[in-house]
């Protein structure tokens, strides 16, 4: 399936306004309703796990990479979602889960994780040593993050040759993007970009043409109240920094929530690779927060939720900010959507079973009106399933539509 980004990469580099969103989520929620719409669209669509989410110790999901092949595959024959749309992308692999240890630790760490990708079945694979291990700066520069990068890269090729790598990272420290002085986000220059492929291109020798993403910062962000949005008339000149690399496009993180102009627009700079996530999830919880606001115990899938955040603070704090009334709002409504790293625990899942079996398909329009939109309630008409399944179907599609602006090839 490398051959639909290949193709992707092609049509755009032409001109062509295109690209193809990848979803990196392991939520099933998420998942499910992302695969429908792919398949109701007739579109390919990247599915993406990352190094701490998914590895051959579990990740926090719990999953090997195989494992979330697997669950990916049942999710599509649930769907009845046609495989060959599917591609397969790993996010983020490198040492970056075990980087506490010494860089040849987590380095052997990171061998044995992208061979089991790219065994599984991942195509599309995203290699990142940019963060320094035990002893080393936090950031390390070109030349060693591209050396390291192409020792993954010769082990990923043993295994399948077939493969499309993306180089280059963009990520926003804990507690949000770095903003200039006049509260933007300055994109990456176009002589940076060019110097990051360049140093990867050596390293890489001749796997180098495999290359067919580049990471880089379009000025598009977020932060855990506050969306940075991109002016639609501001274009970095990104696509400059490809200009001797006919088969390599941008690929943009970090584009949640931005209006639907914005993908397009994207698009036609270059980022023909468009990831999605923590959107998606937000969008999850907004539908199970609008049901819980619907029955008669009100609130008590927040209450359940809070109490699981705030027994076990690791996945929010150092990312939320401010007084208690303000890491309140940011646990439950935050952008930055720490919430999801918290669906999977069992007092959680109970609390979600709980809600969901109260409604027996007999809300009442008048009450629907309350707490979900318009766009969402039409949304959930066409769908199948029990009406609380359709309802969060309809809230998650509708965050994931704007990314297929472009009509069926």
């Amino acid at each position: 399936m490398v051959e639909v980004l290949r193709n992707v990469v092609k049509r755009n580099r032409a001109g062509a306004a295109v690209a193809i969103p990848s979803v990196c989520s392991a939520h099933p929620d998420v998942l499910r309703a992302s695969l429908l719409l792919a398949e109701t669209l007739d579109r390919e669509i990247v599915i993406e796990a990352t190094s701490n989410q998914v590895n051959q110790f579990g990740g926090y999901t719990g999953m090997t990479p195989a494992d979330f092949v697997t669950f990916v595959t049942d999710l599509a024959n649930e769907t009845a979602t046609a495989r060959e749309r599917i591609v397969f992308g790993g996010d983020h692999l490198g040492p970056q889960a075990w980087r506490a240890a010494g860089a040849e630790t987590a380095l052997a760490r990171a061998d044995h994780m992208v061979a089991d990708y790219v065994e599984a079945g991942f195509g599309k694979i995203h290699l990142d040593c940019s963060e320094g291990c035990a002893g080393e700066t936090a950031q390390l520069g070109d030349d060693v993050t591209a050396s390291r990068s192409a020792r993954l890269a010769r082990i990923c090729c043993s295994i399948n040759p077939d493969v499309l790598f993306v180089v280059g990272t963009e990520v926003p420290p804990p507690g949000g993007a770095r903003v200039d002085e006049d509260g933007d986000i300055p994109p990456t220059s176009p002589d940076a970009a060019r110097r990051t492929l360049h140093e990867h291109d050596g390293a890489f020798g001749d796997l180098s043409e495999k290359i067919g993403g580049l990471v880089v910062q379009p000025g598009v962000e977020f932060g855990p109240t506050h969306v940075h949005a991109m002016p639609l008339e501001r274009d970095p000149g990104l696509i400059l920094a490809l200009s001797e690399h006919p088969n390599v496009c941008l690929e943009a993180h970090s584009t949640d929530y931005q209006k639907a102009d914005v993908f397009p627009r994207l698009a036609g700079m270059g980022f023909a690779f468009q990831k999605v996530g923590p959107a998606l999830t937000f969008a999850y919880r907004k539908a199970l927060y609008a049901l819980d606001q619907v029955r008669t115990e009100k609130g008590a899938l927040q209450a359940a939720l809070e109490e699981v955040m705030t027994e076990d603070p690791s996945y929010w704090q150092g990312h939320y900010s401010g007084d208690e009334a303000a890491l309140f709002h940011q646990r439950h409504f935050g952008l930055a959507d720490r919430i999801r790293y918290y669906w999977p625990q069992p007092k959680a899942q109970k609390a979600v079973q709980d809600l969901l079996e109260v409604f027996d398909g007999t809300i009442k329009d008048s009450e629907l009106i309350k707490v979900f939109d318009a766009p969402v309630l039409a949304r959930a008409e066409g769908l199948k399933g029990t009406q609380v399944q359709r309802l969060i179907d309809a809230e998650i599609q509708n965050a994931l539509l704007p990314y297929f602006f472009e009509e069926a090839a």
